[in-house]
């Protein structure tokens, strides 16, 4: 069906967080029915080691190590007037590429997963913009809860970028969202129609992510999975771990709570081996962890489009007790698929009966994964992304 020119902020790979589950299960969707050239940006030295394993789904790559910092981020956004999240991902080298490869090559369409890189998107090209989520919001949630100079560096940002990604929703084909609240939430901000701003959900690998016979540690073990320098997730260990946590422990003492995931912040490992709490830093994968929790827990005060932690949990057939904000956009039914509980007490109270009652623990995970199966195939849910492309 032609080339194609897949844009994403890092490194497809591999699909072991949130945005890459997504953008490597799209473009491994698209590399079966196009000829893809591949232009990224990677995190660090391991992005870059680990972006060769797409070489056989790829016509052409280019991999950029993003050496921007933080502080001229934000300074270049202050200079510009534009969003920081945008001149973060600022680069000549990148502009440089993606230039040649229009030239070069005969590129028909193009695909922009993230906003961070519809700043590369072609002016005389039709492109799908894949937001993803509405990050701009996700500032504004973060400076309703903050004070002082703070509230204001959040407040600019969440500004800055609406005014971004609403001026790129015009420019593209269509704009895709995860969920149907984040696709309504921009539509009635940007004035734009159903038809230029649709949904395209995430799935899940339910080969990777299946059932295993429960591991039971010596105490009773509650899991929290994610990216552990992201705010939300930090913010949600923090709380889980100081305020939900010490009510468990009055009826479960031995209960212990583990944080799982990559680069925790100096904070969050401070915590490892206090009161039943375990910090592990990245591990090879988190399916054994999973298999060992007697329940996951994902406590978050912001989130964004779908939680993949609460989808690989459910697939897993592990029962799970989420916030009213980690279930927003997820299509289970509460008390039957998973516990959607709100505020400390609530949390304490429905991981405290399931560790009590694990018959019941036990149904709700099976309940869990059977409605992932029914509902969240990745074959499935990417199956209108063929329709949309036909488009540009």
């Amino acid at each position: 069906m032609g080339d194609l020119l897949f844009l994403a902020h890092r490194v497809p790979y591999p699909p072991d967080r949130g945005d890459k589950i997504r953008s490597y299960n799209i473009l491994k969707h698209l590399a079966e029915r196009h000829r893809v050239h591949l232009a990224t940006f990677a995190d660090d030295e391991a992005d870059v080691a680990a972006a060769e394993a797409l070489r056989p789904l790829v016509a052409t790559m280019h991999v950029e190590l993003r050496r921007r910092s933080k502080a001229m981020a934000a300074a270049l956004g202050l200079l510009k007037r534009s969003a920081m999240s945008v001149a973060a991902f600022g680069s000549r080298d990148m502009s440089g590429f993606v230039d040649r490869v229009l030239a070069d090559e005969p590129i028909e369409q193009v695909y922009v997963f993230s906003g961070q890189m519809a700043q590369y998107a072609p002016a005389d090209r039709p492109f799908v913009m894949d937001f993803v989520d509405m990050d701009s919001r996700k500032f504004a949630d973060y400076a309703a809860r903050e004070s002082g100079p703070m509230r204001w560096v959040w407040q600019r940002e969440a500004k800055r970028l609406f005014r971004f990604e609403r001026e790129t929703a015009r420019r593209a084909v269509v704009s895709l969202f995860v969920t149907e609240a984040e696709a309504a939430l921009f539509r009635e901000r940007s004035d734009l129609s159903a038809d230029c701003v649709q949904v395209l959900e995430n799935g899940i690998d339910l080969a990777a992510y299946r059932p295993v016979p429960h591991l039971p540690d010596t105490a009773p073990l509650l899991v929290f999975t994610g990216q552990m320098d992201y705010l939300p997730n930090v913010d949600a260990a923090f709380g889980f771990a100081r305020d939900v946590l010490p009510l468990i422990r009055a009826r479960h003492p031995t209960v212990r709570f583990a944080i799982v995931g990559r680069n925790p912040t100096a904070a969050l490992t401070a915590l490892d081996g206090r009161d039943g709490v375990t910090v592990t830093g990245g591990v090879p994968e988190v399916q054994s962890w999973l298999a060992r929790a007697d329940v996951v827990v994902a406590p978050l005060a912001i989130a964004r489009g779908v939680q993949n932690k609460v989808l690989e949990a459910m697939a897993m057939a592990r029962p799970v007790v989420a916030s009213p904000q980690a279930y927003q956009g997820i299509d289970a039914e509460p008390g039957r698929d998973l516990i959607v509980a709100e505020g400390s007490a609530a949390q304490a109270g429905a991981i405290a009966g399931l560790l009590d009652d694990p018959l019941r623990a036990e149904a709700l995970g099976a309940a869990a994964r059977a409605r992932v199966e029914a509902r969240y195939a990745w074959d499935a849910r990417l199956a209108p992304l063929d329709a949309m492309l036909v488009r540009v």
